[in-house]
């Protein structure tokens, strides 16, 4: 009997390739152009008597609340213009990004139609690293000055939010504000939608952007995905017996979802642990229920947390 089963599931694996590259293809033909807007070289290299010209052509980039004399002394700032400069020594051409935006934005329009085609505003901002690439509905801002590598000298970071500091960053940064729009906030507050709900993001970077690794996409080193990958049944295993799934204590986000150095077990294992696990098993959760289950992408991100998994399947790696 073994011996017809491996040719059998040849074909199905066969099959789900050629089904993904037609896929692809079909994005691959979706015409869409990109138009990027320098506003970080514009208002660095704007002398400081046409500032009124630049905030009428930027309105939203200037608030009405802050004083002339602000934007004036950013760009007279010599910290503000050596960061400047190194921004341009980083991306003096920014074709390459632009067409991995116009390759994430056929992918979007594929798998959500009506979505309009942006325009990327880079800019240099006040190192805020909540809001690195922010997706609003015609636009894309990208504060380029976040995305100069790890090592770079003016980052003054713990290492956990350093190592997000790179251009690999870039594109799943922004479909993490892109999901921001498209996937309902959880039903409730227990571990298990939180998961859900992450996992739900992480799955939508699966279809988004196929080529980036599960490093990128979760901002995890390649270390970090193989301590989880290893750990995967005992953490499922302390989440069981800890009755912690269908919990809703305040204290489990920063615990297991939200960005950390580590996730608290209050075990040996935290320090050796990478910050939201309980991320990381959301997704296997999703993955796992995408497999078994017929649901269309759009279906998929306004789903119940407790539906999916019930119909999940997920079994952990032991």
């Amino acid at each position: 009997m073994k011996k017809y089963l491996l040719p059998f599931a040849l074909c199905l694996l066969f099959a789900s390739c050629d089904k993904k590259n037609k896929t692809e293809k079909e994005i691959e033909n979706i015409p869409l152009e990109i138009k990027v807007v320098r506003f970080d070289k514009i208002f660095f290299e704007t002398p400081v008597s046409e500032l009124p010209k630049i905030k009428k052509q930027f309105p939203i980039l200037f608030p009405e609340e802050v004083q002339d004399s602000v934007w004036i002394n950013k760009m007279k700032n010599p910290l503000w213009r050596e960061l400047y400069t190194e921004v341009q020594k980083k991306y003096s051409n920014f074709e390459p990004e632009t067409q991995e935006i116009e390759d994430l934005f056929r992918h979007i329009k594929f798998y959500f139609p009506k979505t309009k085609t942006p325009k990327v505003i880079t800019l240099i901002n006040e190192m805020d690293y909540n809001t690195k690439a922010v997706y609003a509905d015609s636009l894309v801002l990208i504060s380029l000055e976040l995305y100069l590598g790890k090592e770079h000298k003016f980052y003054e970071f713990p290492e956990y939010l350093k190592q997000n500091f790179g251009k690999n960053q870039m594109m799943p940064d922004i479909v993490s504000s892109f999901a921001i729009r498209k996937i309902p906030p959880p039903m409730d507050k227990t571990l298990l939608s939180q998961m859900v709900y992450a996992g739900k993001e992480l799955y939508l970077k699966d279809v988004l952007l196929p080529e980036h690794t599960d490093a990128d996409k979760i901002g995890y080193t390649p270390e970090q995905i193989k301590w989880c990958q290893e750990n995967e049944g005992y953490m499922w295993r302390y989440f069981i017996e800890e009755k912690l799934l269908y919990n809703a204590d305040s204290k489990l986000p920063n615990r297991f979802i939200n960005v950390a150095p580590f996730s608290k077990f209050y075990l040996e294992i935290d320090n050796e642990s990478p910050g939201r696990v309980g991320t990381w098993v959301g997704w296997q959760i999703v993955r796992s229920f995408m497999k078994n289950n017929e649901v269309s992408l759009p279906q998929l991100l306004q789903m119940d947390a407790t539906e999916i998994f019930n119909k999940s399947k997920y079994k952990p790696q032991k």
